[in-house]
């Protein structure tokens, strides 16, 4: 039997890619030690669900027999391969949620190899579970987001924001910055600015608010979460789950909430195409002549906390949907916010800006800031949403941002 696996009304799943390499890649794996992985997915090609199921299983423990960065190239494929196998038996079944729920865990923690049989089979399934769906489905009212028409309360907000917001140094904002501009008196000299008009035409200004809209183009879709304020408490941790779940669960959260979920600098538009036509790459992404590096996506609740980091690019973030508090320090200041000594947090500061410890860090107060309050409209602030584009060359100045942390995909729990 083929590896599309067509079942007696000719469903089936094509992978050409796969056809193509699973024999080479499958020698790879079992000169690797992965003898019993190659039986078993040699099984699920022949039409056995159950060893689809294992060889899956076998994948994802070498996916986290160590750190991230030293798992094998071969296993992640291993794993996108495996993921192909259960899902075109669950597309067979008409089991289209759950094809698509592995195949997006291929999607994110395999593999380039197959990447483009995974996105294939994507299309695919979607296309099928929306046929579906649409017989006897029924439009209710819209839901959105955020209400529109409330001004926005700066006394309010103060409130809740780290000591000296909005206090000090304002970050300028402009309209009309040309290319030049920008670059003459922002890129180089390294001053922030807010770009007030150059999001205006983004369909995602309007879909993005829309959660109807959002669940039915990557609601069935899974995403990794973060769960807790950031990523420096004890309790924070991360999962695995539907876009749809996602949107229920930020929505039901508010600034009390101790442990909010929210999606962080994950590059939803590598995963879901139709979420990346909602979005514009700004023409000042261009300037310097540097790369776009990557495309990420943040949808949080209120309340969740970036601690004061710094990135190792430039970056260019973008407010869609509510508003984000947004502090600045000078990269000159970098040792007197007191960075972690660990590798991993060497680029996060142990300050916490909302309860500075003045005994142990007694010289931050003392630091000059840049702050503002990025918005998209004049809109409550029950959830933030934004895309940032990081760009190829540069650093940035230490941050912190009212919103949400980074993220490590290889500790995600299914």
């Amino acid at each position: 039997m083929s590896t599309a696996t067509a079942d007696a009304d000719g469903n089936y799943l094509s992978t050409p890619t796969l056809d193509a390499e699973s024999s080479d890649l499958l020698q790879t794996i079992a000169s690797h030690g992965g003898y019993a992985y190659v039986r078993m997915s040699t099984l699920a090609a022949s039409g056995d669900f159950r060893a689809a199921e294992t060889a899956r299983d076998m994948a994802w423990e070498q996916l986290h027999s160590g750190p991230w960065h030293s798992v094998l190239p071969a296993w992640r494929d291993a794993y996108s391969m495996a993921c192909l196998h259960v899902a075109k038996f669950h597309y067979r079944n008409g089991e289209f949620k759950e094809a698509l729920r592995v195949l997006d865990l291929g999607l994110i923690m395999g593999g380039v190899l197959l990447k483009k049989d995974l996105e294939s089979a994507v299309e695919t399934v979607t296309a099928k579970s929306r046929e579906k769906e649409s017989e006897g489905f029924e439009k209710g009212p819209k839901c959105k987001f955020v209400e529109e028409g409330v001004a926005f309360d700066k006394e309010e907000v103060v409130r809740v924001l780290p000591e000296r917001s909005l206090s000090s140094k304002i970050v300028v904002k402009k309209s009309g910055l040309s290319l030049e501009g920008f670059l003459r008196e922002h890129f180089l000299s390294g001053s922030p600015v807010i770009i007030s008009d150059c999001m205006a035409h983004w369909p995602a200004r309007t879909k993005w608010n829309d959660m109807d809209y959002l669940k039915r183009v990557a609601g069935d879709r899974t995403v990794p979460v973060e769960v807790g304020k950031n990523y420096l408490c004890q309790e924070w941790k991360q999962e695995l789950i539907t876009f749809s779940e996602f949107l229920e669960k930020i929505q039901s959260n508010d600034c009390s909430s101790a442990v909010p979920t929210y999606l962080a600098q994950h590059q939803l538009f590598d995963q879901i195409d139709e979420l990346r036509k909602d979005v514009c790459i700004p023409d000042y992404c261009c300037a310097g002549g540097g790369d776009l590096r990557s495309l990420n996506a943040w949808f949080g609740p209120s309340g969740t906390v970036t601690p004061l980091h710094h990135d190792p690019h430039h970056n260019i973030l973008a407010q869609v949907v509510g508003k984000k508090y947004v502090r600045l320090y000078a990269s000159s200041v970098s040792e007197e916010l007191y960075p972690y000594n660990e590798t991993m947090l060497c680029n996060s500061s142990q300050v916490n800006l909302d309860n500075i410890d003045d005994g142990q860090f007694p010289k931050v107060h003392d630091l000059e800031f840049l702050d503002c309050i990025l918005e998209e409209g004049r809109n409550l602030m029950p959830v933030s949403v934004n895309v940032e584009f990081d760009l190829e060359k540069g650093a940035v100045p230490l941050n912190t941002l009212k919103e949400v942390p980074a993220i490590e995909t290889a500790d995600l729990q299914p």
